[in-house]
């Protein structure tokens, strides 16, 4: 944090602000880092202010390059609260009673545990689900079955050409939501099919907070045509990034495109000194360490609660899914997951909510974070599922 500090502290007594239109040194020796950690062809980089702004712009270079119109995502996914991403957000909590996002299609997500298929090999994450896999060696029937639902999202609610399929590599918003492994790899082929471009959602997942890569998508074996990033980028600071190839930025350079804010000299220190310190302090290797003890110990507690049902996620990116009981995986009710929120708040613990019926933990905290700081939210955790099970059965 210091390091960021102060860099930020530095420019802003060289210079604040110029547009990207004049080339400053902070951008070029920015981007340059960045795209060193990106693997070929992705090297043409696009900054903005944030995730929304990147994904639109992704939706606009994905259009514009392919000269087609339809893009396809997943229910549950979140890619920005704009009108125009709006249409890719498939949460209905964040949609309002306006037109949004035309040309934007939903398909079936293949959820392993609260979707109708899934087992208990399907998962990238040391923890999987509780349901029982009754596939065949080398086989995941999961994920065939929701295969088969995107080809008929394909055939049904699309045209023959389509501009292009986005997706988090593990969903952020939804609650840590991952798909089967091998799913992303024929889904992009099959929208390569069509004509359209693969963009990849790395806001939440980048920077090495999945732990076992720098980049989520990696970690299911992809290479998308662009890429888009924030919030981490910047530890907080208002940046992110749009990186694609060069084909397909050229489609975009026929005519302008501008961002006032986008690239200016802070942000591109900021950039830069979040860079250093990942690399530096070994937060992509901490977030490995300490997420997999963390999502090994709330697995214990899984089994010790009832109303814990799912467990999931990869390094420093972990879901916890509440239920009213794990046979019918119902969601636990609002007012009883407030009531666990707050008891963990009181108890010093912070933690986030999502998931269609905000029924998910979302753990995500910071990449630098200890054991010792696990061990202390997983306690707090215990004592505030403790505290709910004692008044559960008083009030019986």
């Amino acid at each position: 944090m210091r390091k960021v500090t102060a860099a930020a502290q530095k420019q802003l007594g060289r210079l604040w602000h110029i547009s990207s239109i004049y080339m400053h040194p902070a951008i070029q020796e920015y981007t340059e880092k960045l795209a060193s950690l990106l693997p070929d062809p992705l090297k043409v980089i696009y900054l903005t202010n944030s995730g929304s702004e990147a994904n639109d712009l992704a939706m606009l270079m994905a259009r514009a390059y392919t000269r087609n119109f339809d893009i396809i995502c997943f229910r549950g996914g979140y890619h920005g609260g704009s009108p125009s991403t709006l249409g890719l957000t498939s949460i209905g909590s964040y949609k309002h009673c306006v037109p949004t996002g035309f040309g934007c299609q939903t398909t079936m997500l293949p959820d392993v545990f609260n979707g109708p298929w899934g087992g208990s090999q399907c998962r990238d994450s040391p923890v999987q689900t509780i349901r029982k896999c009754s596939c065949s060696p080398g086989s995941c029937d999961a994920k065939e079955r929701y295969i088969e639902q995107l080809k008929d999202t394909l055939a049904t609610c699309v045209p023959k050409k389509i501009a292009g399929f986005i997706a988090e590599p593990i969903q952020g918003v939804n609650g840590a939501v991952q798909y089967p492994m091998g799913f992303l790899k024929e889904a992009y082929e099959l929208v390569r099919e069509r004509g359209g471009v693969c963009i990849a959602d790395e806001v939440q997942t980048g920077f090495g907070r999945t732990g076992s890569h720098f980049w989520g998508f990696e970690g299911h074996g992809v290479m998308p045509d662009i890429v888009t990033m924030a919030k981490g980028i910047g530890n907080g600071f208002p940046m992110a990034a749009v990186v694609t190839k060069a084909e397909i930025a050229d489609s975009l350079a026929q005519n302008l495109h501008f961002n006032t804010f986008g690239g200016n000299p802070v942000a591109c220190v900021v950039g830069s000194a979040v860079l250093d310190a990942i690399a530096e302090d070994g937060l992509q290797k901490n977030s490995e360490a300490v997420g997999t003890h963390l999502l090994r110990e709330f697995a214990k507690l899984r089994d010790k609660f009832e109303i814990i049902g799912d467990v999931r996620g990869k390094g420093l990116m972990i879901g916890i899914q509440m239920v009213k009981d794990k046979e019918s995986r119902q969601p636990l009710p609002a007012e009883e997951m407030s009531q666990i929120f707050e008891d963990c708040k009181d108890l010093g613990v912070l933690l986030g909510k999502g998931g269609i019926h905000s029924q998910t933990f979302r753990i995500k905290p910071p990449m630098c974070i200890t054991k010792d700081d696990a061990d202390f939210a997983v306690e707090v955790f215990h004592a505030a599922l403790t505290r709910h099970k004692e008044k559960t059965a008083t009030a019986k």
